[in-house]
């Protein structure tokens, strides 16, 4: 089975006023859905409160050198990318804002 990541930014969710808590509740169904189907992996958001670092090869600690992860991830693991945009495009519809799917490439040693 294949790992992929459905993302999305900071600031693309656009949610009208009294309607954060529906939004709330829709995503959070889909992803006990993603878990009942055997699915889910991880998922969260980036705390963008706390400054990302870069960690150099000889170990110098530094500010962010890469474009900073923001938003929010679910990692998901399922047989095809079909299956992949199927919970991409549950998750867009409960989250009012569009997803990125990406997929992992497969090592043995992770």
């Amino acid at each position: 089975m294949t790992k992929y990541v459905i993302s999305f930014p900071s600031g693309v969710m656009d949610v009208p006023d009294g309607e954060w808590q529906q939004v709330v509740d829709e995503s959070h169904q889909v992803i006990r859905d993603i878990k009942a189907a055997g699915a889910y992996v991880f998922g969260g958001g980036i705390n963008e409160e706390v400054e990302p670092v870069a960690v150099a090869a000889d170990g110098a600690v530094s500010g962010p050198v890469y474009q900073p992860f923001d938003g929010g991830y679910t990692i998901i693991e399922v047989p095809t990318r079909e299956a992949a945009l199927h919970w991409a495009q549950r998750i867009a519809a409960a989250c009012r804002c569009p997803q990125q799917v990406q997929e992992f490439m497969y090592d043995p040693e992770s």
